[in-house]
């Protein structure tokens, strides 16, 4: 009988350790994913009116935030860019891609082409706690 009871106990203790460790697993999530884009504007003011607004409203519509852009930059190391600099943030890099490779981004992207020359990486962020 005793044996029972202990075997019962040590069910029961594994089933809630391993309880606690997918909580603490789902609580870390997945890290998020940062693309920088690095702008040199050809027209500012056609880049500004024709391609950003077209631009901006398919990161939303893919899934990814604009967290900061803008030409007030400053470097601490090398040469700033020339122009502008963008910084959105992305649930994966599958996201980024399903993004970039839509109709919507590649029709907008040939307006910006005429305003703009671009330059843009991705990275993924350290998990958070």
């Amino acid at each position: 009988m005793k044996a029972r009871y202990a075997v019962l106990a040590a069910a029961v203790a594994g089933f809630a350790a391993g309880a606690v460790t997918i909580e603490q697993l789902h609580a870390q999530g997945k890290p998020p994913v940062y693309y920088i884009g690095e702008i040199d504007m050809k027209d500012p003011e056609g880049y500004q009116k024709e391609y950003a607004p077209k631009a901006q409203a398919t990161i939303k519509q893919y899934g990814g935030r604009l967290l900061a852009a803008g030409s007030n930059v400053k470097s601490f190391e090398g040469a700033p860019p020339k122009s502008r600099v963008a910084i959105q943030q992305w649930d994966s890099m599958e996201k980024i891609e399903a993004w970039r490779n839509s109709p919507e981004y590649k029709e907008a992207r040939k307006i910006g082409d005429k305003y703009a020359s671009f330059r843009a990486f991705a990275i993924v962020g350290m998990p958070q706690q």
